[in-house]
């Protein structure tokens, strides 16, 4: 199966673009990693290209794939036979925000 041309919008350091490098990893598909932190002419393509301004944001051969975790462009790779299912784990999780997003837990307050 021929691979297709792949660029990814990402940041550096992130949980969504974690992800999203976790699945091209587990399938071995090479791709251009975009870095629209360091590079705002990356950000700006992507901008451009997509009409969003959020990342992560994907291109798999002409299609756009905006705003996606890892778990979204998995999906949209095995629904369109890009690849085919796998056993290997993904060495990131596939759709966790960064850390800064997570949610914090509620501190118990207790009346009486």
């Amino acid at each position: 199966m021929e691979k297709p041309k792949i660029v990814a919008w990402l940041k550096p350091s992130c949980g969504w673009s974690a992800g999203v490098r976790a699945v091209f990893k587990k399938y071995d598909l090479p791709f251009d990693d975009r870095d629209v932190i360091n590079k705002p002419e990356c950000y700006q393509e992507m901008v451009e290209k997509t009409g969003q301004m959020k990342q992560p944001c994907v291109e798999i051969g002409g299609r756009i794939l905006a705003d996606v975790s890892g778990e979204e462009v998995e999906a949209w790779m095995l629904q369109n036979g890009i690849v085919q299912p796998n056993q290997r784990a993904a060495d990131a999780p596939i759709n966790q925000p960064c850390a800064h997003e997570m949610p914090q837990a509620a501190p118990l307050g207790f009346r009486r």
